[in-house]
């Protein structure tokens, strides 16, 4: 039986690893940690090469819109993916944008006072959390209309639940993109609302993921793929000034 080392957490980065004997997984780590236990760690685990998107700077321009695999019609939604940001101080970031000709059905927002949120078409649901920083986190939000609930899981770590626009459903014929909010159909953007930083790992499911699915996802490992977003698959079409190039997780 494998046994490691026993790791200190820090809220903001998370270490992504799985032990092999029960596909546990352990928390985030100090950055004092060293390169050959990372390295000893990932011939354990393994790594996955997937592609990741850099929005360099502050724009009312750059974006990458996202071709779901069927129509955004949802009674419920997992929603996951990876993000680092330099971002700090009173600053909405806009994380994910769904939006039809005339409502935003699905935006995922850090406020201005550092929660995460997302919005149904209308007054939104908050969530008090670490805040996102300059290190990767990995985060999922569910949600699900027969009960309302509605939760974020931050590093494979849960929120507490709240319940959220019970019996709603998500709209289709819209466009999701990344980096930006849309205040109309794919336009009338806003450079303060702008994402920058990296994000990538970007899945959606049209139910809600078992936690222990949740948490595998931290370690890279998708138990199914995204039957609306699967990031290994999806088309990606880039506008403006976005870099994009391969990493390993």
């Amino acid at each position: 039986m494998w046994q490691f080392f026993k790791l200190k957490q820090t809220p903001n980065f998370s270490a992504r690893v799985c032990l092999s004997c029960c596909g546990s997984m352990v928390g985030s780590v100090k950055m004092r940690i060293s390169h050959l236990f990372i390295t000893f760690l990932s011939v354990l685990v393994g790594s996955l090469a997937i592609r990741s998107l850099v929005f360099p700077s502050e724009t009312s321009t750059s974006y990458v819109e996202m071709i779901p695999q069927k129509p955004l019609s949802l009674k419920a939604f997992t929603l996951c993916m990876r993000v680092a940001t330099e971002l700090s101080g009173e600053r909405e970031i806009i994380l994910f944008a769904y939006r039809t000709p005339d409502f935003d059905e699905l935006n995922v927002w850090r406020e201005l006072d550092g929660r995460l949120s997302f919005y149904l078409s209308g007054d939104g649901v908050l969530f008090q959390v670490p805040t996102l920083g300059f290190l990767q986190t990995h985060l999922c939000f569910t949600w699900d209309s027969s009960s309302g609930a509605a939760a974020v899981f931050m590093n494979g770590w849960k929120s507490l639940t709240k319940i959220y626009r019970k019996g709603h459903t998500v709209r289709p014929g819209g466009r999701v993109i990344l980096g930006q909010d849309p205040d109309r159909f794919l336009g009338d953007f806003h450079a303060k609302q702008s994402f920058v930083g990296e994000i990538l790992d970007v899945n959606m499911w049209d139910f809600v993921l078992s936690e222990t699915a949740l948490r595998n996802l931290v370690c890279g490992k998708k138990e199914q793929k995204g039957n609306i977003f699967d990031w290994e698959t999806t088309e990606l079409r880039k506008n403006g000034n976005v870099e994009d190039f391969n990493i390993e997780i």
